[in-house]
């Protein structure tokens, strides 16, 4: 593997929660369609007037088209920790201290500005020459952008030291299912954002709950649910979906199997 690469990606398919293990940091520099990422407890989502850098880790990706008849186009950059730790070596004033709280995400979001615009449509005219650029072009171009980006963004840049950090797998745990209650992630997926065979996910998750994740987010959610029904303001149609339901029979079978009764008989009881 390269430790910095560049490609073009072009799709004319919609992918919804694809399943991404990225070995590698990445620039993804979107030119057509949206692009949503989802990582433990961080969802992004971006449109073409952005980018997003990216984080080495696993996250579940959806692609869409913008319209009828378009295509999903972006101009991805790879590239390798180590990349990171010689650019800061070399270029120490890009961790000048900041008075600003880092954000703790895997990934970071920019505005394209006319310069990012040059330099991305610089990135899609090295793709399509006959001859691939070499290591050391590709290694120019990213210390071209580390440098505008730590010079303008100086706030930003400083986070990328923490993107090589290992998480301790209990607090990976807690935050992934804490931060996904209320979202249509599955318990597969969560297992596959904290890196774990389902197996393992389930065993661990069971070790510090003294429960199964399927039981616990049901109840957490039913939990909530009850709570804005007591509240007298909502009805089931109007919360099922902000619950992490796609419709409204699954919710009801749900809030009766925990709480033995239907959400419209609960408000009527309370």
């Amino acid at each position: 593997m390269d430790h910095i690469a560049i490609m073009r990606y072009d799709s004319d398919v919609v992918s919804i929660n694809a399943r991404i293990k990225l070995r590698q940091n990445l620039f993804s520099f979107l030119l057509e369609g949206q692009k949503s990422v989802q990582y433990i407890g961080a969802p992004v989502t971006i449109n073409p007037h952005q980018f997003l850098l990216m984080s080495a880790g696993n996250c579940l990706m959806s692609e869409k088209i913008a319209a009828a008849g378009g295509r999903y186009r972006s101009v991805l950059f790879f590239f390798d920790n180590k990349i990171l730790i010689d650019f800061f070596f070399r270029h120490p004033q890009a961790l000048k201290t900041s008075t600003h709280k880092n954000n703790e995400a895997p990934f970071l979001v920019f505005e394209k500005d006319a310069f990012l615009i040059n330099f991305i449509d610089s990135l899609g005219f090295m793709l399509a020459l006959d001859q691939p650029c070499s290591a050391e072009m590709r290694r120019v171009k990213l210390e071209e952008l580390l440098l505008y980006l730590s010079e303008h963004y100086p706030d930003k840049i400083q986070q990328l030291r923490s993107f090589s950090e290992e998480a301790d797998d209990d607090l990976l745990i807690r935050q992934a299912v804490t931060d996904n209650i209320y979202n249509t992630v599955t318990v597969e997926e969560l297992a596959f954002l904290c890196n774990m065979s389902l197996s393992t996910f389930k065993r661990r998750f069971a070790r510090i709950y003294g429960t199964s994740p399927n039981k616990w987010l049901l109840e957490k959610k039913m939990q909530k649910a009850a709570q804005l029904l007591k509240q007298g303001e909502c009805k089931a149609s109007e919360i099922y979906f902000e619950l992490g339901y796609e419709n409204l029979s699954s919710f009801i079978q749900s809030f009766k199997q925990v709480h033995g009764i239907t959400p419209k008989q609960y408000q009527l009881s309370n």
